[in-house]
C-alpha cells in the first residue's frame, strides 16, 4: 500500500482551513493544519512534501512564514492560497520561491488537485534528486577510499621491489668482493666511512641514504669487468686500466633502469672524478661535483689506500691522513677531507683513550 503524502495547512480561518482539509483527504492525502504561519513553522519537518499557506495571518503572515521555511533548507513545496487576488501579492510570492499560487474560494477542484499533484511530483523529485546525490557521494568515497588503498598497496610493492632490486645488486656486488681476498670488504668500509663524514657534517636524512645506497652500489660497474684485470695480482697494463676506468660509467648504465636510483647513479659515475678536474670519466672539477660525491671519493680513496693488495703495502691511518692532506685540492675537496681527518683522529684518539683505561 502506497504511503499517503503529507500536506501542511496553514490558515487562521477555520472554516477555510477544514474545508480545504477535507478537499485534500478526499484527494487521498494525509493533513495537518494549523491556525497561523508561526504554527506552520513549529510544525513543520522534513516528513511533509507539501504546504499550503494563506498570507494574512496572524502573529506570522505567509510570507513571513515562507521566509523562515526556507532558512530550514527542507527543500519542500509551498502553494500560496488567499482571497486577495492581488497580482503583487502573486509575484512577491512567486519571488520569495513558492511554487504556486491558488486563489480562493477554489471553485475548480480538478485544477486544484493537479496543482497538489505537481507540487507532489516536485517533493519526489527533489527526494530522489538528494538520494541519487547522496548515494553517488557515498560511491564517490567508496572509490575515493578504494583507490587510495590500491595506491596504498601498489606503493608498498613499489617499495618491496625497489628493496628486492637494491638487494639482489648488493648481493651479487658484495660476492664479487668476497671472491678476492684483498677487496673483501670494501664496500662495507666505504658505506661506513662515508656515512660517518655524512652524518658529521649535518646532512638531511634524505641525502644520508641516498649516499648510503650510492656507496653500497659504487663498483657495481666490475660485475661486468673480465674478473681477471680485478683481481690481477699486480699492477695494471694500459688496456687493462682502461678497461677498470669503465666501471663507473657501466655502473651508473646498470642503475638507469631503476628510477628510483636517479642521483644514486649520478654519484656513481662520478666517484672516481677529482675536484681538479683529472679524474674520470668525465673530468669534472670541483664545482661541478655535488657534495655526496665528494663523500664517496675521498672515503673509497681512503679505504683503497689502507687495504691490503697483493702488488702493494698497505698504509697504517697515519700514512694514509698524510696523503689525503697532500692530495687536498687536487683529488679531495679540502672541506670533506678535512672534515674526514678530523673525524679519524678523534676517533682513534678515543680508542687510545679505552685501551689505556
Amino acid at each position: 500500500m502506497a504511503t499517503k503524502t503529507k500536506i501542511l495547512i496553514a490558515d487562521d480561518d477555520v472554516l477555510v482551513r477544514e474545508a480545504v482539509s477535507k478537499v485534500l483527504e478526499l484527494f487521498g492525502h494525509d493533513v495537518t493544519s494549523v491556525a497561523n504561519g508561526k504554527e506552520a513553522v513549529e510544525a513543520i519537518n522534513s516528513d511533509f512534501d507539501v504546504i499550503i499557506l494563506d498570507i494574512n495571518m496572524p502573529e506570522m503572515d505567509g510570507f513571513e512564514a515562507m521566509a523562515a521555511i526556507k532558512k530550514l533548507q527542507l527543500d519542500i513545496p509551498v502553494l500560496f492560497i488567499t482571497g486577495a487576488g492581488s497580482m503583487e501579492y502573486a509575484v512577491k510570492a512567486i519571488n520569495l520561491g513558492a511554487y504556486d499560487f491558488i486563489s480562493k474560494p477554489i471553485d475548480d477542484l480538478d485544477l486544484f488537485n493537479a496543482k497538489i499533484s505537481r507540487a507532489v511530483e516536485k517533493r519526489m523529485y527533489v527526494l530522489r534528486e538528494k538520494a541519487y546525490r547522496a548515494n553517488l557521494e557515498f560511491e564517490v568515497e567508496a572509490k575515493t577510499k578504494e583507490l587510495a588503498e590500491k595506491n596504498a598497496l601498489l606503493e608498498e610493492y613499489s617499495r618491496h621491489l625497489e628493496k628486492s632490486s637494491l638487494s639482489t645488486i648488493i648481493t651479487l656486488q658484495t660476492a664479487m668482493e668476497e671472491k678476492d681476498l684483498y677487496t673483501a670488504g670494501h664496500t662495507i668500509r666505504v658505506t661506513e666511512y662515508a656515512i660517518m663524514i655524512a652524518k658529521g657534517m649535518g646532512l638531511p636524512k634524505e641525502d644520508v641514504m641516498v649516499l648510503e645506497r650510492a656507496c653500497q652500489l659504487h663498483d657495481v660497474g666490475k660485475l661486468v669487468i673480465d674478473v681477471s684485470c680485478i683481481q690481477k695480482p699486480g699492477p695494471l697494463n694500459d688496456e687493462e686500466w682502461e678497461l677498470v676506468k669503465k666501471h663507473p660509467e657501466i655502473g651508473e648504465n646498470i642503475i638507469k633502469p631503476l628510477g628510483f636510483l636517479k642521483q644514486e647513479a649520478v654519484i656513481i659515475r662520478h666517484h672516481h672524478e677529482r675536484v681538479d678536474g683529472k679524474g674520470y670519466p668525465d673530468g669534472l672539477t670541483g664545482k661541478e661535483l655535488n657534495l655526496l660525491t665528494k663523500i664517496i671519493t675521498v672515503a673509497d680513496s681512503y679505504d683503497a689506500m689502507t687495504s691490503r693488495r697483493s702488488y702493494k703495502r698497505n698504509m697504517s691511518m697515519y700514512e694514509a691522513i698524510e696523503e689525503v692532506k697532500r692530495c687536498m685540492n687536487t683529488q679531495f675537496d679540502p672541506d670533506v677531507a678535512s672534515f674526514f681527518i678530523d673525524l679519524l683522529q678523534d676517533t682513534n684518539k678515543k680508542i687510545d683513550e679505552v685501551a689505556e683505561a
